[in-house]
Parts: structure tokens; C-alpha cells; sequence
């Protein structure tokens, strides 16, 4: 298949990229590899924003007597809360997809490999590679991963990433963030 565009990763960065050059008439197609939005839609800045949302309507509460307002016997429910978060991020990727629909975009499931020749190889979740060609230029946006630190490896449990982090079933006591 040929594209004038391709763009490997659907973030912020790629989706907004595939949908401007779509309307400059380009044949355009986008490569990801989970959900559109990538990690920052997906499992960043929108659901944490969608968590520290929870926490402030939670603090407004707590305080609720300042505005003359009395709430009785407020109680933060963590698992809510963080399945909001999700439903959040679940909504704006569903958002991203009817963009892409929308803007005459083809969306290749898969992981992208970039070839000679601005082409790209993309292998689906079955383990079939197809060859993509772009004719104009293929864009590399493929954002943001969690590093694996070699002193501190992720076990899933005690040093965990933002994808167990965004998905907790209780609120730690305590915790510490290792970059940022």
C-alpha cells in the first residue's frame, strides 16, 4: 500500500500531524501499536489529570463549610476514582479514532519498523508484517516510555511503571516518584 505520509505513532504529536496533512490533501495513514492518543492520552497527562480532578473535587468537599455549604460524611472511593481516569482516557482515544475516521486518515494497527527507501514495516498483533510506502515522507512521533532504570528494575509490585501506577486497585500509604 502507498501513502504520500506516513506517520508512526498516534500521541499528540502524531495524530495532530496525520490530520493536518490530511486536510492539505495528502494521503495519509497513521501506525500504532495499542490505543490512539498514545501514552500521554492513554496513560499520562490526561488520566492523571482526571485523578488529581477527583482529588480537588474531593478537597472542595472537604472544605465544603468554607463556602457555607455543608456536605456530610464525604469518603473518597479510590477504585472510582481511578476507573474514571480510565473511562477519561478511553473517551478522548475513542475521540482520536472518530477524528481519524473523520479526516480520511487509515489507521494501521501494529508495530512500525522503519525501512529504506521511506518505507515501513508494520506487524500486527498476529505476527503478519505488511510493507507500507510513503511517497512524500514518513514521521517518526513515537513518544514517551518508561525507562528501566538498572538499579531500580520494575517488578509490578514495589518499583512499579506509569501503566501499574494508572491502574491501582488501593491508594498506596506512601510512595515515591523516580523522574518525572
Amino acid at each position: 500500500m502507498s501513502y504520500d505520509i506516513i506517520v508512526v505513532g498516534s500521541g499528540p504529536g502524531g495524530y495532530v500531524t496525520a490530520i493536518r496533512a490530511s486536510q492539505l490533501g495528502l494521503k495519509t495513514a497513521v501506525v500504532e501499536r495499542e490505543s490512539l492518543g498514545g501514552i500521554c492520552l492513554n496513560w499520562g497527562c490526561i488520566p492523571t489529570k482526571a485523578l488529581l480532578k477527583s482529588a480537588n473535587v474531593f478537597e472542595y468537599l472537604s472544605h465544603a463549610e468554607d463556602y457555607g455549604i455543608t456536605v456530610k460524611d464525604a469518603k473518597a472511593d479510590f477504585g472510582a476514582m481511578v476507573e474514571r481516569s480510565r473511562d477519561v482516557a478511553s473517551g478522548m482515544s475513542k475521540g482520536v479514532q472518530f477524528l481519524m475516521k473523520k479526516n480520511k486518515i487509515d489507521v494501521l494497527n501494529g508495530t512500525g519498523v522503519i525501512k529504506a527507501g521511506k518505507k515501513v514495516a508494520v506487524t500486527d498483533k498476529d505476527g503478519k508484517t505488511t510493507d507500507y510506502e510513503a511517497s512524500k515522507a514518513v514521521i517518526i512521533a513515537t513518544g514517551a516510555r518508561s525507562r528501566q532504570l538498572p538499579n531500580l528494575p520494575q517488578d509490578g509490585k514495589k518499583v512499579i511503571g506509569y501503566r501499574e501506577a494508572m491502574t491501582l486497585k488501593t491508594q498506596p500509604k506512601k510512595m515515591v516518584v523516580v523522574g518525572s
